[in-house]
């Protein structure tokens, strides 16, 4: 990244020169684009060179370092910070833009949801690419598509609707229903679609693509639809791309079963209301203790009171150790949700703690979810993947 920064300094247009002779796809979204980046590199990774930042540095300089040293014509899979869609995409006039949701995320430096829709769709409009793909379950990212010419329409039946009760067309209200959603006061509705999700296959062009994938979760089945719809669009035979699929197992660390110690840990990331609202189905079904981590710092957002807007009770009977700059903020909220808890001063100590728990399976990892810089720290601190 610093490299891309110092390029940059030297030559302000080194992006739209380094993408001037090649393909470039742009993925975009609160929750999901380092996923569904990796997932979409692999997917056309089986039929054509690709550069990708899929290890999450979003923004110009970080592009710019990835793409610096890759050959002048391989695929551009880029991963693009919600707020910089605009300026990459004129950058680079991707063919292909994949935008996946919008939801509340570090609020306390990032702009409303709304607005970012806004934007989305006056860059759309501006720069229009070839093909959108984009999630028809999201009115915020179905508003912000119609501006393009032509979309490909996902539909994921997506579960977090709490971001998106306004109509962000004519502010009025957004009413969801089993069969999709509309505005009360206008127009705007659900698409009709042309790739969806129906109990874990993947519907695409007239085939139902199935099978299991090493990532886990619901959420990593979205992914890999956008990811398929996306590499179909760009020509990719969908036989090579759905094989391309399995071939990821972890993202930067995500899910990653790792020996911390002498105790196997499985890593977990999520960030926001809407990214715990997914994580939390992997963390419903054992009764193995977990850990949950939690800090407040830069790139996490300062404020943690959305912890009150995440569904913690599904958790349902483990037992949860605390830990993070913020675990006693965490506390509070599992003493009200009724969550058999105990506060831990760091990871070492939790996972001594869930090693006495008389519900400890040692032939299981321990689960440990964090939001953003916690996971980074713990990353940091474990072994190779087992």
């Amino acid at each position: 990244v610093i490299g891309g920064r110092v390029s940059l300094l030297i030559d302000r247009n080194l992006l739209s020169e380094l993408t001037a002779s090649r393909d470039v796809v742009i993925v975009s979204a609160t929750n999901g684009k380092t996923t569904t980046t990796k997932l979409l590199s692999s997917a056309l990774g089986t039929s054509r060179p690709i550069v990708s930042n899929w290890l999450g540095a979003n923004m110009t300089p970080g592009i710019v370092a990835a793409l610096a040293t890759a050959n002048a014509t391989d695929t551009a899979v880029l991963e693009v910070d919600e707020r910089w869609v605009d300026s990459v995409l004129r950058a680079t006039n991707a063919n292909t833009v994949v935008l996946l949701n919008l939801s509340r995320d570090q609020l306390d430096r990032t702009q409303e949801v709304r607005k970012l829709a806004e934007q989305w769709r006056i860059a759309l409009k501006t720069t229009p690419p070839r093909t959108v793909v984009a999630n028809a379950d999201d009115p915020l990212v179905t508003w912000a598509a119609l501006a393009a010419p032509n979309v490909v329409w996902v539909g994921t039946g997506q579960e977090w609707t709490a971001d998106a009760a306004g109509c962000p067309a004519c502010s009025g209200r957004i009413d969801f229903t089993d069969a999709g959603w509309a505005c009360t006061a206008c127009d705007l509705r659900r698409p009709s679609v042309d790739v969806a999700l129906i109990n874990g296959a993947i519907a695409i062009n007239g085939r139902t693509m199935s099978g299991d994938l090493a990532l886990p979760g619901r959420v990593n089945r979205v992914n890999a639809a956008f990811a398929l719809a996306a590499a179909s669009a760009m020509g990719t035979d969908l036989d090579q791309a759905f094989d391309g699929l399995d071939d990821v197992r972890e993202i930067a660390g995500r899910y990653r079963v790792a020996q911390f110690g002498d105790t196997r840990i499985r890593l977990l990331l999520a960030k926001n209301p809407a990214g715990w609202h997914e994580a939390l189905e992997l963390l419903e079904g054992p009764s193995t203790p977990l850990v949950i981590a939690i800090n407040a710092r830069i790139a996490d957002g300062h404020d943690p009171s959305w912890l009150w807007d995440v569904a913690y009770e599904r958790i349902g009977q483990r037992f949860v150790v605390a830990i993070g700059e913020r675990r006693h903020d965490l506390a509070v909220r599992f003493r009200y949700g009724n969550i058999n808890h105990i506060v831990a001063d760091d990871l070492e100590s939790a996972v001594e703690v869930v090693r006495q728990s008389p519900s400890y399976d040692p032939t299981l990892p321990i689960d440990v979810a964090s939001n953003y810089t916690a996971f980074q720290d713990h990353l940091e601190h474990v072994g190779g993947v087992l």
